[in-house]
Order: structure tokens, then sequence, then C-alpha cells
């Protein structure tokens, strides 16, 4: 079985507690104390804006990209009423950015969403294109209910949209009304428009058939040292919504209730996060260490589809790619230096609920770890290591004449190295399945030193251009 591979770099904190007051440290709570409550205003674009911030659209950072100039009301086109929220996405060479997103959030302290089951909103195109993604729970703070639908399909007429709330007794108190993200990547880079209308909160009593999952709802299996975390990713859960339709949107770890198997050898908070707490107990039927724990979630009262096998272990492992131990710091996971010559594309993605490096257009492409670009990070000292791990997926047919290099680059600059080399023929590679390979390093032709390994580049031939990469660590075999 393949090894799992996940990574996640969002925190959730804690939610912070109301306050009361308490008339005496004799007493309970008083009759006449009132608890904190917040409006259950449902509405959030109906004409015009309702509860939002002054600016009422905050868009992405521009550094990051996001155009800010492409967001306004338009009251020439509407679904109801006057007026709708226009979005001109734009191409990805317009000088403001090439993309265009932010949220809507709402003014006070927040809304209580507990009375509704989904958000709602009517929506067109001016072309047959998509959004990206759209959703709620992101109020550029902690955002520990967020909510994404991805890749939605837009018509040239008006059509509604829903986002099911996975579990409403969760939104006491939110203020991210909305948030959406669109480019031109899907429309051959040409810009478009979308309208968005009536956006708000509904309570429509047709949600149904609740399917949550972790980890893609896969049960997958990990090894890990002790002391080392593992986050559980690949959230989402899935409804039947009103027009009969199932909808899956990703979210966060805080509307899942997770347990361990044993606690012995692994925990989990409520951020998803699966930390190696020891080796386990003594199995009294083997008198062996009991040293396997399974994560598993429920959303509400729902299991959720998928599982996290962990076993701890003791390995001496210097890990690259692989969040089932613990990564070193990278440059990158996508250098790219030669313009003109170098075509490769990609880098780190998701994939059912695991993150892989995938590449596209390729013919060579790097892992920089050596300090580029005054970075700070420092090459890797690699002496006590034997072999390198890697898992390969070509995502297109193999022959036997093709192949796949990777190159350890040993004190490595832009301009000075050395390295070595070890080619994977086409005959150990499999076409659009996942192939490991234990490589002893002494197998790199041409490798001098391991002190200071500050790259890995990966070369193919003409004929494989889409290759996926997984879990790429040096470990030394006992």
């Amino acid at each position: 079985m393949k090894k799992l591979n996940i990574k996640y770099h969002i925190v959730f904190p804690v939610l912070g507690l109301i306050c009361v007051v308490i008339a005496s440290c004799e007493r309970g709570f008083s009759d006449d104390i009132d608890f904190a409550t917040f409006p259950s205003t449902a509405e959030i674009y109906i004409d015009d804006p309702v509860g939002l911030t002054d600016e009422f659209f905050e868009s992405f950072d521009p550094a990051t990209g996001a155009n800010p100039e492409g967001f306004g009301v338009d009251a020439n086109e509407a679904y109801q009423g006057n007026s709708s929220i226009r979005i001109d996405v734009p191409a990805p060479d317009d000088p403001d950015g090439a993309y265009i997103g932010g949220i809507f959030r709402d003014r006070g302290e927040g809304r209580n969403l507990t009375g509704f089951d989904a958000l709602t909103f009517w929506a067109k195109g001016s072309t047959t294109s998509s959004i990206e993604q759209v959703g709620f729970g992101n109020d550029f703070g902690e955002n520990k209910y967020a909510v994404v639908l991805e890749d939605v399909a837009l018509s040239t007429t008006w059509k509604k949209y829903y986002i099911p709330i996975p579990d409403p007794s969760k939104l006491v108190q939110e203020r991210g009304m909305f948030i959406f993200s669109a480019n031109a990547n899907d429309n051959n880079g040409v810009g478009f428009t979308i309208w968005i209308d009536e956006l708000q909160f509904e309570n429509l009593g047709t949600i149904a058939q609740a399917r949550p999952a972790i980890l893609g709802g896969q049960d997958q299996t990990a090894q890990a040292n002790v002391d080392s975390s593992v986050p559980i990713i690949g959230l989402t859960q899935t409804f039947n919504v009103t027009n009969g339709r199932d909808v899956t949107v990703k979210v966060t770890p805080a509307y899942f209730d997770f347990e361990t198997s044993n606690p012995f050898v692994a925990s989990v908070d409520d951020r998803g996060l699966v930390t190696i707490v020891g080796e386990g107990n003594i199995d009294p039927n083997t008198g062996q260490p009991d040293n396997k724990a399974t994560i598993t979630a429920k959303l509400g009262e729902v299991q959720a589809a998928g599982s996290l096998t962990v076993e701890a272990v003791n390995l001496n492992v210097l890990s690259i790619f692989s969040d089932v131990f613990a990564n070193v710091p990278v440059d990158n996971y996508n250098g790219f230096y030669i313009d003109g010559f170098q075509t490769t594309l990609g880098g780190a993605v998701e994939e059912n609920g695991t993150n892989i490096i995938d590449y596209t257009m390729m013919n060579f492409v790097a892992i920089e770890f050596y300090g580029r670009g005054g970075s700070g990070v420092v090459p890797l000292d690699a002496t006590e290591m034997t072999h390198m791990h890697i898992d390969v997926r070509v995502n297109e047919t193999v022959e036997a004449s093709d192949f796949f290099r990777i190159e350890l680059f040993n004190n490595f600059t832009l301009g000075n190295s050395v390295s070595g080399a070890y080619t994977i023929p086409g005959t150990d590679l499999l076409s659009n399945e996942w192939v490991q390979f234990d490589i002893p390093l002494s197998n790199f032709v041409g490798l001098s030193a391991q002190d200071a390994l500050g790259a890995i580049i990966f070369v193919s031939d003409a004929t494989i251009a889409n290759v996926s990469l997984d879990n790429i660590y040096f470990y030394a075999e006992n």
C-alpha cells in the first residue's frame, strides 16, 4: 500500500469563550443573566449589501496576484430587484492581477447561523466558464468553520446554487459571510464576467443524506516517528440538495469530532492533528508492543468515511516531501530557472486526501534546499543515510525506451555543483500506477559526498511529460 503523505498548513485557534458575570462563588448562574446572542440575519446581498463591512468586498492580497479592480455592482443586470454583484474575471496577463477573489465580512460581531442549512445564491456568466471556489466561514481571521465549494460551472442564464452547511449548530457567531475566487484558466485565458444575486442563508429543510469523509474517504496507513505529527486532510461533506443533486464541499477540521483507537500510540486534537505519543503498551497475547492506532471521525452523528492507521516507529529519516515524517526546510518543490528551455509546470497539489507533487510538460525540474535567494535554508547532511525512497507515477503511456533520471547535487549552486545520477528505465515504471523505489545512495553514479546535498533534479525524456511524485526521503537502513 502506498504510504501516506499529507500536509496541512492552516492553523485553527480555539474559539474564544463567551464571558459571563457570576453573582457569587456560592451560587449558579442567575436567571436574570442573558448570554451573548448574535443576530440571525439571513441576507448578504439583496439589491444592496446587508450588514457587511463598509468596503463590502475585501480582496485577497494583490501580492499573490489578486486583482482588486474587477469587483462592483451592476444596476443593469439582476435576477430579482434592481442590481446584482458583478465580478469581472481578468485575463492571466492583466497588469492589475491574474485572478480575482476575496471575502464579504459581517460588520458586527458576527451572526448566529444555527437556524439555516445552506448558503444559496443565483449566478450566471457571460460565458460557460466556472468559478474556482465559493463558500463561507473565511473572515481573514481564524477561519475555524470555513466551507468551500470548488469548480462551480456557470451557465449564461440565471441558475441557483447551494452550499450546504455541514453542521449549523457550530455557527453561533460567524463573520465570514462569503468567499470566492475566479480566474480565466478554464476559459482559454480569456476574461469573462460573473453576476451574483440573492445571496443569503436559507433553511431549506431539503438538505439530506449527509456523507462526511476524511482523507478523501480512503483508509490510509502511515509510519511515523514518536513525537512527530500527521495532520488529517481531505475533509469533505456531501449532501443531496434541493435540486436532487449531490454537492460535496471542503470543510475545516473543527466540524469533526476525531477519535483514536489507541491513546498510548497516537492522540488527535480538534484541529485533526495526529501526534505520535509513544510505541504503545505490550499486547498480552503476543508479548509485543501494540504500536498502531486508528484515527476516525464523526461529523455530527454521522461516521465519516476514511481512516488513518498510524504505526509508531523509530526510523532515521531525512524527509524532503512526506509529512508522515518531519520535512526538512526546502526552497521550493518546483525550481524553475532556465527560461526558454525549461518547460516543466506544476508543484505540490492535493489529490484524494493526500498531497503529491504533480509535474506536467516536464523535461527537467528541481527541488532545491541550499538557500536559494538568501532564503536561509541550509544544505542537507545525509552522511548517515544509506537510501533514497521515492514514489513515481507516470500519468501517461510508458514505453520500454523511456527513462526518468534522478540527480542529487552536493555543494549546489546554480553555477557550481557535483552530482550523482540514477536512471529509472521505462521497464521499471507503470502507466498511471504508483511504483515505489528504494535506491541505495551508492547507486548514484558520480556522487562523491553526502554531507551537503542541496538539490534533487528530475529529468525525463520527451515522451514522459506528466509525472507525479510522492514520499521523497532519505533513510538509514538498519
